[in-house]
């Protein structure tokens, strides 16, 4: 049996080699769907107004995009000596995570199937001088 270790590392994959730094929030308990909706919002914004949006919209799902956000400006600051000030949302998507499957009783003895599912949310901070020089 032969290692491979060619692959690249999650920084690689999202990053590369330009500043930033990422947080990624795993097995979060609601659906995909309804966590793409509030993620679609604060893509491509500064991290000061995606944050304040994200504090006061009404959907449950901003508080784990809130938490995530803000774990990656922390990492930002300490890992790359960033300041939050100019980060901005590079990237923010959302996978599908493990679905928990759950019964329900119904009528003359049957069952139907629940499904409950979850959410990774990965989101990826950059500077906002760094991207205009790349385009």
């Amino acid at each position: 049996m032969t290692m491979k270790t060619d692959r690249p590392t999650r920084r690689d994959a999202l990053l590369g080699d330009r500043p930033g730094a990422y947080a990624i929030a795993r097995h979060v308990h609601q659906s995909p769907t309804k966590v793409r909706r509030v993620a679609d919002l604060v893509r491509g914004l500064d991290v000061d107004q995606a944050l304040t949006l994200l504090k006061f919209a009404p959907q449950a799902a901003s508080e784990p995009i809130w938490k995530t956000v803000a774990s990656a400006v922390a990492n930002a600051e300490q890992t790359e000596s960033l300041h939050s000030g100019e980060l901005y949302v590079a990237q923010i998507f959302v996978d599908e995570g493990v679905t928990m499957r759950r019964i329900r009783p119904r009528a003359k003895g049957s069952a139907s199937r629940i499904l409950k599912r979850a959410s990774h949310i990965t989101v990826v901070v950059e500077p906002r001088d760094n991207a205009a020089k790349g385009a």
